[in-house]
């Protein structure tokens, strides 16, 4: 499959798993047979990987295809705890103390809670930041729309800014992944 093709389902799979987030505690619980929001964040995160092949080479691709590759490794870290999280189902206290534990073993929660998985974001921010000044628009949205999301999850846990930035951070993504179709396709209509 192209890695362009790869981005889109990435993206899609991502927004999606924002998107059931968003629907809260309860309804993360009651999913049934699999926790599909963390699922769907662990296979999309896995296949935004395939930016790292869509865009032009230079010294910001090069530093964003380690900082992406890294947010990908965080949350291939991450999802698997939080369907284990997940999984303890209405057993409030085992689930607490596995987050207690978590929350007091640093080497877990900041790679994999804290910091690691915003370097997915920032690394795709990154490839966007080498198309400001030739596709501000698209740029823009994918830079905005991550800080929407890292505001939404750090500041203030309202997973409404979280789902806006991911729509936002897709769309900007997406123009810049068909920028060269999108170019061509205004100028055949403009040779009409």
């Amino acid at each position: 499959m192209k890695p362009k093709i790869l981005c889109i389902i990435g993206l899609l799979f991502l927004t999606l798993s924002q998107l059931l987030l968003a629907q809260g505690f309860d309804f993360l619980q009651a999913q049934q047979p699999i926790d599909f929001a963390h699922w769907f964040m662990l296979i999309g995160a896995i296949l935004l990987l395939s930016f790292n092949y869509v865009f032009p080479k230079s010294i910001f691709n090069s530093i964003a295809i380690v900082l992406t590759s890294l947010g990908v490794i965080a949350h291939i870290g991450m999802c698997p705890i939080d369907i284990a999280l997940w999984s303890f189902g209405e057993d409030a206290g085992k689930r607490n103390e596995l987050i207690g534990h978590l929350i007091n073993t640093p080497s877990i929660w900041y790679p994999f809670f804290v910091i690691g998985p915003s370097l997915l974001y920032i690394g795709l921010s990154i490839h966007a930041w080498k198309f400001i000044a030739s596709h501000p628009i698209s740029a823009i949205l994918a830079i905005g729309g991550s800080a929407l999301i890292g505001a939404g999850q750090f500041m203030g846990l309202d997973r409404r800014i979280v789902v806006l930035g991911c729509i936002l951070f897709a769309i900007g993504l997406l123009l810049l992944v068909y920028r060269e179709e999108i170019y061509q396709n205004k100028r055949s209509l403009s040779t009409l």
